[in-house]
């Protein structure tokens, strides 16, 4: 059964690990939602944003082969996109400006994932 508050939604995903990304992919899928991507580095991440007019939220993997995802955050950020990164780092490893930021821990589970896009979705929202 869809999650209301995922139903129609684009959600982009950035992830380098393909079972993770596949997982996650299936998980947003199944709640209803379009998935953009995944995309597992920051130069693809960043043309597919600049391809795309409408993104509701983003999920950002932090570590992308060794390449940071926070330009893609900061991209994100300018077009009022919210977003949440997944991770295994605690939450003082994220630079300063990102301190706010919704993040889910590693291994990512659907339900985790969900519970933290529903309300990143809410109109007052802001990544």
């Amino acid at each position: 059964m869809a999650e209301p508050a995922l139903e129609g939604m684009r959600i982009l995903v950035v992830e380098d690990e393909y079972l993770l990304a596949d997982d996650l992919r299936d998980a947003l899928t199944e709640a209803g939602a379009v998935v953009l991507g995944p995309v597992p580095s920051v130069g693809e991440a960043q043309a597919l944003i600049a391809g795309e007019a409408l993104i509701d939220a983003a999920v950002l993997d932090i570590n992308l082969r060794g390449e940071m995802v926070f330009p893609v955050a900061d991209t994100l950020r300018a077009r009022g996109v919210p977003f949440a990164f997944a991770t295994g780092y605690d939450q003082w490893a994220l630079p300063e400006r990102f301190t706010g930021a919704p993040r889910v821990e590693k291994p990512l589970k659907g339900a985790k994932v969900m519970s933290l896009l529903g309300p990143l979705l809410e109109p007052s929202a802001v990544g």
